[in-house]
């Protein structure tokens, strides 16, 4: 007989390190069970091992679907939730990205997403019903240049999750995509160790500051939550309002800044 856990049974993948750690940090803080995927599993164990018996640490390669199968199969229950949080980044031009970067990218972000879900969804079925979060980027819901295939993949990744919750809402799956911004942790540690950068990005953001691991882990637990209990099919850009900021650099005259009534006569 398995021990009871508060919230039940979640699965992170790529849990081992960044934000996936994070997240599985605070759904044990909130009372899961946690079955930490990854293929690093060094940076597993060490997770556990600071966790104790609420992480299970599972080399898991999310690309690779018997790996996956074997490892929904070894779940003792249906897990309440799921976390499809495993990518990875392959940057450069268009025209002169090898396309083994291409098929990485596409394999582990988007067919991943996709082989995960399916699997855990049919247990969650199973049980009566669980939450899932996927995880995109702000990427893709706008594109960037050279960002490779991982804006393609992560734009998947936003229209899989509403096709997730469409076809698994009337059997009590809620499916939900979060989009990070410009989040200081995991694979951004690179760009942001530069000074400059950092400063330069953080001034393009309304709220003025980065955005942290915990800051995603927090959309991510609140979309999981009975208090998300009526959001499915969503994507939720968790970006300090950096994708909404098009116009705040266009030019304008002053003089259009004041339009109506009152404007109107002042300029009679």
């Amino acid at each position: 007989m398995t021990q009871a856990w508060a919230a039940g049974w979640a699965v992170v993948t790529g849990a081992g390190n960044g934000i996936g750690a994070v997240i599985t940090r605070l759904a044990v803080k909130e009372g899961y069970r946690v079955a930490a995927w990854d293929v690093d599993g060094a940076a597993l164990d060490a997770l556990a091992a600071d966790l104790g018996a609420a992480c299970v640490p599972t080399v898991v390669d999310v690309s690779d679907e018997d790996s996956v199968v074997a490892a929904v199969a070894a779940l003792p229950e249906a897990p309440q939730l799921l976390v499809n949080n495993a990518g990875i980044a392959r940057f450069g031009p268009l025209l002169t990205l090898p396309a083994a970067d291409w098929r990485i990218a596409v394999e582990v972000n988007l067919t991943g997403t996709f082989l995960v879900g399916r699997a855990v969804a049919a247990r969650m079925i199973e049980a009566g019903g669980g939450a899932i979060v996927n995880m995109a980027s702000i990427n893709g819901i706008a594109a960037a240049p050279n960002a490779g295939a991982y804006t393609a993949s992560k734009a998947g990744i936003v229209k899989l999750t509403e096709h997730m919750a469409l076809e698994w809402g009337p059997e009590g799956v809620r499916v939900n995509c979060v989009a990070p911004g410009l989040i200081n942790a995991g694979m951004s540690d690179a760009i942001y160790a530069d000074p400059e950068v950092r400063r330069l990005r953080q001034s393009r953001v309304p709220q003025g500051r980065l955005g942290t691991a915990e800051d995603v882990a927090d959309a991510v637990l609140f979309l999981a939550s009975a208090k998300a209990g009526y959001i499915s099919g969503q994507t939720i850009a968790v970006d300090g309002g950096i994708t909404k900021t098009a116009l705040m650099s266009m030019p304008r005259p002053r003089s259009v800044d004041s339009v109506g009534l009152d404007a109107a006569r002042e300029s009679d």
